[in-house]
């Protein structure tokens, strides 16, 4: 992946459409929470559902870590609103139509599928520390099991 922030290093800054929010900046967790950034490439399909279904069912105990979750695809805010509400999500969904903050974290990424080639989304989740800076990167996360790998950097985070 181009362009990911390294481990130790600031994330890169972004403000989206975001629901039920309206709009999420990340600068708004600064000093006071840690981030789970994770990027999906759309609402309502298997892999998707069942990523954001883990991260609802661990919710709890990643906010008791000081931790939110932030969700982002290329979806629409409206697209976001019918999925967050059909699967009871909880945490905001963020809308990056244009791809802008997925290109910034490298996650915009040259795909292929029954061999035609585009550009997309490529799952990976980044976890951001209060200090804005990033303490971990899964990049081209499988999804069983990966919200569990995440509640235990943050748990390790929160430790700290």
């Amino acid at each position: 992946m181009a362009n990911v922030p390294s481990i130790g290093k600031k994330a890169p800054s972004f403000t989206l459409p975001a629901i039920p929010e309206g709009k999420v900046k990340l600068s708004d967790y600064s000093d006071k929470q840690n981030v789970v950034l994770y990027f999906y490439p759309r609402d309502n399909t298997p892999g998707c559902t069942q990523e954001a279904c883990d991260f609802r069912d661990n919710l709890a105990s990643l906010n008791d870590a000081d931790t939110v979750v932030l969700g982002v695809s290329t979806d629409s805010a409206k697209s976001h609103q019918k999925f967050a509400e059909k699967f009871s999500l909880t945490f905001p969904l963020l809308a990056d139509e244009d791809h802008a903050v997925a290109e910034k974290y490298g996650v915009w990424v040259e795909k292929k599928n029954y061999g035609k080639t585009y550009m997309g989304l490529q799952r990976s989740t980044f976890l951001i520390g209060k200090d804005g800076k990033v303490k971990a990167v899964w990049p081209n996360v499988k999804v069983k099991g990966h919200v569990a790998d995440v509640a235990a950097k943050v748990a390790e985070l929160h430790a700290e």
